[in-house]
């Protein structure tokens, strides 16, 4: 989503080239769409049961799992022809898993943007007790990951979307080409729709349901957290709204929790919630799921994962508790309370508005390809 809207805006002043992985035939169906706002889509095929073949060469190597496992020759092949046949200003790769494609290609303004600090959240990952052979996979994939995100400094400038990731990856890496590239909004879809203060029945928690921070935060919310609202609000109920729910989570349907699978219009979802939830217990970056909270004026609860990178304090949009009770209390304390929803709400809309609208996040974006293209230019000289 992020490329997406930050592509929508570019392409009204830059002609843009996308070079990208499908891993499902309904993948390849988006191609029409695509070029509404890429001028070329190059799209080369790479199921998931490839990719799960790549991995396992890595199991003897150094290189994170992470990596590996969007390793292909036929994009490394297809990249080299569009380079071949085009002089592009500046290559934008996102994600350290397309890192190695354009490390070694110092002729060429380069950006690599990490959505988050991606060997924080391994080492978050193992705060949550796993069993024995899970805890060893994840610390030997943090110390693979940390030590392949030197990567970074191959390229021009790197980017990192909140001051808390900024921060660990200058404090290990010890890096100079660090910069933030902030999450945003879209204000159009998840604009503010005259929300209605006053019912206090319904928490939401969004999020793609195959993801195993939001799978734990749902399993560890209605396990340690719900029971504890249900106390003090028995008509409370939890709505899960996301796309590819796993069994662990289809199975936490009941007659007081709700899980959708894919939500057509998630901003009319949003604006029907009394209070959206984000218990997240590991992680890195900033939750999207938040800030689109916070942009219709939906007040939100959520864990630290990801709320230093918000830049806000407690109560502006979102109220931040780390243990069960103190969250369920938070949560209360909003159902009790049709005013203080209505203050938290506002606040959140506002902060949205004037920091993370994609259109001002893009405009960022463009100053530093015109950064990295004149430097580039001035080394050439």
């Amino acid at each position: 989503m992020k490329i997406y809207n930050l592509a929508r805006r570019l392409c009204k002043q830059h002609e843009l080239h996308l070079l990208t992985f499908a891993q499902t035939e309904e993948d390849l169906t988006y191609t029409d769409e695509l070029k509404k706002i890429f001028t070329e889509v190059n799209i080369v095929y790479l199921p998931k049961w490839r990719s799960a073949l790549n991995c396992i060469p890595a199991i003897w190597s150094d290189t994170p799992l992470q990596v590996q496992y969007f390793h292909s020759p036929a994009l490394k092949a297809k990249l080299d022809e569009l380079l071949k046949a085009h002089k592009y200003d500046a290559v934008h790769v996102q994600h350290l898993r397309m890192s190695p494609y354009l490390a070694g290609r110092k002729d060429i303004p380069r950006i690599l943007d990490l959505p988050d600090a991606f060997s924080l959240y391994w080492e978050r990952r193992k705060s949550v007790k796993r069993s024995p052979l899970v805890t060893l996979f994840e610390n030997v994939e943090q110390r693979r990951v940390l030590k392949y995100e030197q990567i970074l400094k191959e390229y021009n400038l790197s980017l990192v979307c909140s001051p808390e990731d900024l921060d660990y990856l200058e404090n290990h890496h010890h890096s100079g080409n660090l910069k933030l590239l902030p999450n945003g909004v879209d204000l159009d879809t998840f604009a503010p729709r005259q929300h209605d203060y006053s019912h206090n029945r319904t928490l939401l928690f969004t999020g793609n349901m195959d993801y195993e921070p939001n799978v734990d935060a749902v399993i560890y919310f209605t396990q340690s957290v719900f029971p504890l609202i249900l106390k003090q609000h028995p008509d409370t109920r939890l709505i899960i709204a996301g796309q590819r729910p796993v069994p662990k989570v289809l199975e936490l349907a009941s007659d007081r929790i709700e899980v959708t699978g894919f939500v057509k219009d998630l901003a009319a979802t949003y604006n029907e919630a009394s209070v959206v939830i984000a218990p997240l217990r590991f992680g890195a970056g900033t939750q999207n799921k938040v800030l689109e909270a916070m942009a219709m004026g939906i007040p939100v609860v959520c864990s630290h994962i990801g709320f230093a990178g918000l830049g806000i304090n407690d109560g502006e949009g979102a109220l931040m508790r780390r243990e069960a009770v103190p969250f369920a209390e938070a949560v209360n304390s909003l159902l009790s309370s049709a005013e203080l929803r209505t203050q938290v709400g506002n606040a959140g809309a506002e902060i949205v508005r004037t920091r993370f609208d994609w259109d001002i996040i893009a405009q960022t974006l463009n100053r530093y390809f015109e950064e990295v293209a004149k430097k580039t230019t001035a080394g050439k000289q």
